[in-house]
């Protein structure tokens, strides 16, 4: 049994020790339509923390089992990184003061060989994605731009009418006294029965 005490006391004593850890983000929607800014977040606390990333990709956006900071939907992101354990300890302290992450969990990979996790990289993926949230995002605004409102629609500008001149038109060879001519837009004389 010391044998063993001594082993598990090893391995905590070594610092410098680099293994393979799998960290899961979970973001709301609201920061997840940004999101571009949201994985350049997500590698910058891997990089402050002292990780090298190997792998990272979006993994589901799903409802909440509960409401996280009054979120019901939330959009998880998956990493592999390379680390010590001092890291993860940086990483989870950074991903605590951050308004941008809801949640991470992190665990050793010792399931997966590096390659592996490599393999899970899709940044190509998160890439098409976030071009499709920025056309999005892009789209709804323009669209609150245009005046989209609830209730009667608006009504139609009216037609542009030419200015008048100033003076009566009157038809070649006409007399001066007769009726003018109706101009573009006014309404048709009827006749009278």
């Amino acid at each position: 049994m010391t044998k063993m005490k001594a082993e598990v006391a090893e391995l905590l004593n070594e610092p410098d020790r680099v293994r393979l850890y799998e960290s899961m983000f979970l973001l709301s929607q609201a920061v997840a339509a940004d999101l571009n800014g949201a994985i350049e977040h997500i590698e910058a606390i891997l990089q402050k923390g002292g990780a090298e990333l190997v792998a990272i990709r979006k993994w589901d956006e799903r409802r909440l089992a509960y409401e996280i900071d009054k979120q019901k939907r939330g959009v998880f992101i998956l990493t592999y990184f390379k680390g010590g354990p001092e890291t993860v300890t940086l990483i989870e302290r950074d991903c605590n003061l951050s308004e941008q992450i809801m949640r991470v969990m992190v665990i050793r990979a010792d399931h997966l060989t590096e390659d592996e996790a490599l393999g899970q990289n899709d940044r190509e993926g998160l890439a098409a994605e976030a071009r499709m949230r920025a056309d999005k995002a892009a789209r709804t605004e323009e669209k609150s731009q245009t005046g989209a409102r609830l209730g009667a629609p608006e009504p139609a500008p009216a037609p542009a009418q030419p200015e008048p001149t100033g003076e009566a038109e009157v038809a070649p060879g006409a007399d001066s006294e007769a009726e003018p001519k109706p101009e573009a837009g006014d309404a048709a004389p009827t006749p009278e029965a």
